[in-house]
């Protein structure tokens, strides 16, 4: 049986006085799309920074694709895709410039990378700087940087936020496709109707604890 790709066992989290998670146990394993609800306050985007490997528990084991095995974070970090709830997109690079940038900087080519922002219905805007962009747009483009780098792990904080139903499909197309593959989704949402279409299970944060 394989390793699940995402296992966090008994973790913890504080923040000064603060305890925002408390022994929580979660696994993911390939194949499978995980959604995680809750209310405000209740943990939920500390909970998917230690699963992107952007913050560390204080107390508990965190295992992210094999990270807990001495491999280089930096190496594993790359297996990782995000769309966080605020679009995280250069201001003054148009569209075209931001995802060849990023792309580029991974030593990839960026041949594609006009075709990805069409294939997301941005092919007319490609020039178009990214702070001249919509909240939509910009997350549109988000999605086509993810097309093109191919996650193992892709996850979702608010991901259908700000966006039309043609959008919040390409969003569902692009989580269906890392499953599909054989990686894995975690899903942030308050949305609970339109995330359960998209996952296998759902599980739920409260008082930094998952029900």
């Amino acid at each position: 049986m394989s390793a699940p790709l995402v296992s966090l066992q008994d973790v913890a989290f504080s923040a000064g006085k603060s305890l925002i998670l408390r022994s929580v146990t979660l696994t993911v394993g390939e194949g499978e799309a995980v959604g995680l609800f809750g209310a405000n306050g209740a943990g939920k985007t500390t909970l998917l920074r230690l699963v992107a490997l952007l913050s560390r528990s204080t107390g508990g084991t965190v295992d992210i694709l094999g990270s807990s095995s001495g491999t280089d974070l930096s190496l594993v970090r790359r297996r990782i895709g995000m769309i966080g709830h605020t679009p995280a997109l250069y201001p003054t690079l148009s569209l075209l410039e931001n995802l060849s940038f990023l792309v580029g900087m991974r030593g990839e080519s960026v041949d594609r990378v006009g075709d990805a922002l069409a294939e997301v219905g941005l092919g007319n805007v490609i020039s178009r700087q990214a702070r001249h962009c919509s909240h939509g747009m910009q997350r549109r483009a988000e999605i086509a940087y993810q097309i093109l780098v191919r996650p193992d792990l892709l996850l979702l904080d608010e991901p259908h936020s700000a966006l039309d139903g043609p959008a919040g499909e390409l969003v569902e197309y692009l989580a269906a496709s890392v499953v599909d593959r054989g990686g894995a989704t975690l899903v942030v949402s308050h949305d609970r109707e339109r995330v359960a279409q998209m996952t296998h299970r759902n599980v739920e944060l409260v008082g930094g604890r998952l029900l």
